[in-house]
Formats: structure tokens, C-alpha cells, sequence
């Protein structure tokens, strides 16, 4: 029980962290450049124009709505973590209003805020889809997109915010229109490279003659799965077993070290994983 608690505690700190990389992006680069990249957030930098509400409160006003949606069909554990994160996010923007009024561009240049933009938000989206998580606002269209449509979250995330950044036209000049639909074009490219690279994944196939020490380390000390096939050698006809495991980062550092030690000839490839998918029974 004490595990659970800690894994659970574990995982809301991280979506935490994520959720503030978020809302410093927001605060820091998209909302003194007055950029639109597409985001409930950037929605409601232009709407804050037309309506005397604060960028928090209508950004919360909308998060509130799409949370419905993405409880009917994203799931308990995606809606629970993006009620958290819908809520947190507005709180870590009401808190920056307060401790930094009135903030200024820190790069002064509307193009290297966009860059900037991309870059810290893509982070912190990241941190929470990997989650199962979102930051609410149009991260669950997104996700939506990406679940029934099978569309890439970072092209699922573009396009869910485009219409968000051509609305920038409405306040704004020609350029920071085109910053706006520029950036969001780019968030959903960065995005699916720091996916990539944070789901990534190692499969190992293995041929040594201490295949019981090597499969007994997988599964007590990995706690990973493995399956042994049958090789066959084309020259000789030898029949030998090989084992084939996936492993995360970690753990294949962990394996190789082993390998080296235990058996330095074993035979192994090593190819890389990106996505798993694995339907249950019925």
C-alpha cells in the first residue's frame, strides 16, 4: 500500500512540474509578445481583449467545459489528472500575475519569444502526456484526436490550435498572426520529438549459453517480461535458445552491465523501440 501511495505521490509531483513549466512559458513568452500560439490559453489572451476577466478566470472557464469531455471519453485516470492539472495550471498563472505584474518580453524580440514559447511548453506537455495527463483546454482535443483518430498527439496538438492562432488576427497585426500559426506548427514537431524520446525503448535478443542467470536477472531485478525462442544457426544446423526483452533506458543500463559481466561473448542486438501496443483479451 505504502508503494502505491509513493508511485501515486511520485506521479503528481511530476504532472506538478510539468504544469508550472507550462504556465512560465505562457506567462514569461506567450503573453508579453501577445502571441496566440494554439492553446486554451492563447484563446483566452485574445478573448481578455473583449472581456474584463483576467487570462486565469478564462482560461479556468474553459478548461471547466472541455473537462467533461474528456471524462466521457478519455477516462477516469486522464480526467482525474487533468482536473488537477486544469486547476493548477490557473494557479500557477495567478500566482505569476501577482508576483510579476505588468511582465515584460525577456527577450524583447516577438520571434525568440515564440522559439522560447515552443520549446518550454513542448516540455512540459510532454512530461504530462507521458503521464496520461494534459493541461487541460485543447491538449483534450488533442488527445482525443490521437486516441480515436490515431493521429499523432504533436500533429493532433497543431491542429487543434490553429483555428486558436488565427484567432490573433482579430487584436493583433499580420505578424504576430503569422508568429502565432508558425509556433503552433512547431509545437506539434518538438512535441512529438520529446515523446520520442522520452517513450523510447531498447529490445535486446540475446544468445548465451547462461540464458537461465540471464533470464532470472530480467525478471527478479528488471521486474521486465521476456520470451525465449529457438534459434537455429544457417552454417551448422546448431539449435540454441535466444531471449528477446524490452527495456527502458535504465533498465538496459543495467542490463548490459550485467551481460558484461556475466557472459562478455553473448551474442546480442539491440534495436529501438518508439511506440508498444498491446490489445487485451476479450
Amino acid at each position: 500500500m505504502q508503494k502505491t501511495y509513493g508511485k501515486t505521490f511520485r506521479e503528481y509531483l511530476i504532472i506538478t512540474l510539468g504544469t508550472a513549466i507550462i504556465a512560465s512559458a505562457v506567462y514569461f513568452f506567450m503573453m508579453p509578445s501577445h502571441l496566440s500560439v494554439g492553446s486554451i490559453s492563447g484563446l483566452a489572451i485574445v478573448l481578455s481583449n473583449f472581456i474584463p476577466l483576467p487570462v486565469s478566470m478564462i482560461a479556468l472557464a474553459f478548461n471547466a467545459a472541455l473537462l467533461v469531455v474528456g471524462f466521457i471519453f478519455l477516462g477516469r485516470d486522464f480526467g482525474a489528472k487533468t482536473v488537477y492539472t486544469s486547476i493548477l495550471l490557473p494557479l500557477f498563472l495567478r500566482v505569476l500575475e501577482v508576483a510579476f505584474p505588468n511582465a515584460q518580453s525577456i527577450s524583447g524580440d516577438a520571434l525568440l519569444d515564440t522559439i522560447c514559447y515552443v520549446f518550454v511548453v513542448s516540455i512540459g506537455q510532454a512530461i504530462l502526456f507521458v503521464r496520461n495527463a494534459s493541461s487541460g483546454g485543447l491538449d483534450i482535443v488533442a488527445k482525443m484526436m490521437n486516441k480515436y483518430l490515431r493521429i499523432e498527439l504533436g500533429k493532433a496538438v497543431s491542429l487543434s490550435g490553429m483555428l486558436v492562432a488565427l484567432s490573433s488576427g482579430l487584436i493583433y497585426d499580420g505578424k504576430t498572426v503569422i508568429l502565432s500559426v508558425l509556433g503552433t506548427y512547431l509545437c506539434g514537431i518538438v512535441l512529438d520529438n520529446f515523446l520520442f524520446g522520452m517513450n523510447i525503448k531498447k529490445r535486446v535478443c540475446i544468445i548465451s549459453p547462461k540464458l537461465e542467470e540471464i533470464k532470472n536477472f530480467i525478471l527478479t531485478n528488471l521486474h521486465s517480461g521476456a520470451t525465449i525462442y529457438e534459434a537455429i544457426g544457417a552454417y551448422n544446423g546448431e539449435r540454441r535458445q535466444e531471449i528477446i526483452t524490452i527495456v527502458d533506458k535504465n533498465e538496459y543500463a543495467q542490463l548490459m552491465r550485467f551481460l558484461s559481466q556475466t557472459d562478455p561473448t553473448a551474442f546480442i542486438t539491440v534495436y529501438t523501440v518508439s511506440e508498444i501496443s498491446c490489445q487485451p483479451k476479450r
